[in-house]
């Protein structure tokens, strides 16, 4: 479905040239759930962002591809690309209070939604259409809701109407970026298993944006980790979580609480991620890594072949016993 290589999106600032994305590759089949995962500031919403072309005036595209059922979303106009947003690609944002209209009712931003992609006019039609889509994303009452504003609604419930908005024209492709980070974590099991219901019920594919490990563990068929603009490992879930390779994947991994385990347990990940502008000739993740020597600081390392499709980007890796 989509395929990604070697995006790469700059922001311009007076400090300098910040590299946010820095030659991502990734692909998502259809059906099929892609995490992307690392820590703020690595570039995952950068990303998401390029490829619906919503990046801000400051920033630009400034290399890669992104085929799209063999169109390049990246060479596409803005005329083009509002035809496929919507009806085609759907974003779902970080924080729903701050991404809906306050002074807009529900039924008018899902409206707006049907009306122009789907190229609905009739006001009852499209009401009809509304209320069937907050239904199916576990609202009750749905047709009392459409005249609610979104500050009457528990953050849940905004979520669930985010995504109703993203599903209104029941597109291809779902960017889900953080859509639980806002929550509490009996709202988010709820949002993550309506996610995958809808996944079954609608033939999406899912692109989940996350710094949340545990969250990806649920959701994807793959995973891509970013690392300061880059891609560093990617691989299936099951081989990821069961062999990573990368000292950043590692240690993302035994950053993450555990029911069964002691406090102590947790390994904070020292330092944090690097600034992106005036990047040198090196592994970014070297200031912070345990093992790392001079070739780390010295040469920026490509991708090495861990087995069928598990990719990992260190030049400490040997190939020998996942090592």
């Amino acid at each position: 479905m989509l395929d990604v290589i070697g995006l790469k999106t700059y922001y311009y600032t007076d400090e300098g040239t910040v590299k946010a994305v820095d030659g991502v590759d990734l692909s998502i089949d259809i059906r099929e759930t892609l995490g992307l995962v690392g820590e703020s500031g690595c570039g995952k919403s950068t990303t998401g962002l390029s490829l619906m072309h919503l990046i801000p005036p400051t920033a630009e595209i400034v290399g890669g591809h992104a085929n799209f059922f063999g169109r390049d979303l990246l060479t596409l106009g803005q005329k083009e690309m509002r035809k496929v947003r919507g009806s085609e690609i759907s974003m779902i944002f970080q924080d729903p209070t701050a991404s809906l209209n306050p002074v807009l009712t529900v039924g008018d931003q899902i409206g707006e939604a049907i009306r122009i992609h789907q190229g609905i006019k009739r006001r009852k039609e499209i009401r009809v259409r509304c209320a069937k889509i907050l239904g199916e994303v576990g609202i009750s009452d749905a047709t009392a809701r459409l005249s609610n504003y979104p500050f009457e609604l528990s953050g849940g419930m905004q979520q669930r109407v985010m995504i109703a908005i993203a599903l209104s024209c029941q597109p291809k492709l779902l960017i889900a970026d953080e859509p639980t980070s806002s929550l509490d974590v009996t709202i988010e099991a709820q949002i993550l298993d309506l996610l995958r219901e809808l996944r079954r019920e609608f033939d999406l594919s899912i692109l989940m944006i996350s710094h949340d490990l545990g969250v990806i563990a649920e959701m994807a068929d793959k995973i891509v980790v970013m690392y300061a603009g880059k891609g560093v490992e990617s691989a299936s879930a099951l081989e990821l979580f069961e062999n990573p390779c990368h000292p950043y994947t590692k240690a993302l991994l035994k950053a993450i609480p555990r029911v069964e385990g002691k406090q102590t347990d947790i390994q904070p990940i020292p330092g944090k991620v690097p600034s992106l502008v005036d990047q040198g000739d090196e592994c970014l993740f070297s200031p912070r890594c345990r093992y790392a020597s001079s070739i780390c600081r010295n040469q920026v390392p490509s991708f090495r072949e861990v087995s069928d499709e598990h990719m990992v980007a260190c030049h400490l890796f040997s190939g020998e016993n996942g090592e």
